[in-house]
């Protein structure tokens, strides 16, 4: 009896010591197959741009393809609803933006809970949204859009990729900032909105950088300001919104991964660590700059509070411009 007690012991001290093995070597193997990254909007989107070369750089670092999978509609909320209904096992991640996180304030009735079903795991970017209009406009400067808004109310429009998304918000919070009104114009992509804004089908857009920029730059629409506190490091030349005039008007596009709940913190801290390194490098950095990207990397906890003070934020924003995104 006290031979198979002996045994038992050295048995059971060998497993203990194997157990924690077992587990190190199953989170080591992550990954062992194709990453697939959903992004909520339209290939050529400003989240599009960035989410692609995040996961082209991800499939080098991880040495798995990392595959986007677009699914676009209801301002990205398709693809976070597929994301947090996935399984947690670090082969279904999210590329979102803040439009989730505008969402999540102002529709009560998303299939998803914003705020327990996905987890955010980095911050990647953070960058201005760039006002643009037609080159035949007769808005030379954002008092000339304001003039052209007060002359003729609720006539003139103003696109967005989508009901909810940032772009649609930037021209909410600049119409609720100054008082005034103009019809939004919905489109499925950035892209398609600022088409319509070269062809003079529109006559404003809040675009996203990757858009705005190349635009601009291209001398194919005028540019009259850009929405963050400070100017842009891609073209300091342009005013920003407050130096406009627009006292008090700020907004950024900040986009980031998440994961759904249920996730372990081994694959939260490994792609966190990864894309932060990435985030890093000078090659990145570069290819950020010529796409109109301002790098803000944030580890998991300051994406975290990003994230919940965004939805704070803009719950107090919606109520009082009364937007109804349901």
């Amino acid at each position: 009896m006290q031979v198979f007690k002996t045994s038992f012991m050295r048995y059971l001290a060998q497993v203990v010591l194997l157990v924690p093995l077992m587990i190190s070597s199953v989170f080591a193997a992550y990954p062992d197959k194709p990453i697939k990254m959903l992004i909520g909007y339209a290939p050529g989107s400003s989240t599009d741009i960035v989410g692609r070369i995040i996961a082209n750089d991800l499939s080098i670092a991880l040495k798995q393809p990392v595959i986007v999978e677009n699914r676009g509609g209801a301002a990205g909320s398709l693809a976070a609803d597929a994301a947090a209904k996935s399984t947690p096992d670090g082969y279904t991640v999210l590329f979102a933006q803040n439009g989730l996180a505008i969402n999540v304030a102002a529709n009560p009735k998303l299939p998803f809970n914003g705020q327990k079903d996905l987890i955010p795991v980095v911050g990647v970017a953070a960058t201005p949204h760039i006002l643009i209009v037609n080159n035949n406009s007769k808005a030379k400067n954002v008092a000339d859009l304001i003039a052209m808004l007060k002359a003729n109310p609720g006539k003139l429009s103003f696109a967005s990729s989508g009901i909810g998304n940032s772009d649609h918000m930037a021209g909410e919070l600049f119409l609720a900032t100054t008082g005034l009104q103009a019809i939004h114009i919905p489109y499925k992509g950035g892209s398609p909105a600022a088409t319509d804004v070269l062809g003079g089908q529109i006559d404003f857009y809040f675009a996203g950088m990757p858009v705005g920029l190349p635009l601009y730059k291209g001398d194919k629409v005028r540019a009259l300001a850009v929405t963050s506190k400070n100017r842009f490091s891609g073209a300091p030349e342009l005013v920003t919104m407050q130096e406009a005039g627009v006292k008090g008007y700020e907004m950024a596009l900040w986009q980031g991964m998440f994961v759904p709940a249920g996730t372990s913190k081994e694959i939260i801290s490994t792609l966190n660590n990864v894309i932060l390194k990435m985030l890093d490098t000078p090659e990145l950095k570069e290819r950020f700059i010529k796409a109109g990207v301002q790098i803000a990397p944030l580890n998991t906890q300051q994406f975290t509070e990003l994230y919940n003070s965004d939805i704070a934020r803009w719950k107090v924003v919606i109520e009082k411009a009364k937007i109804k995104l349901d």
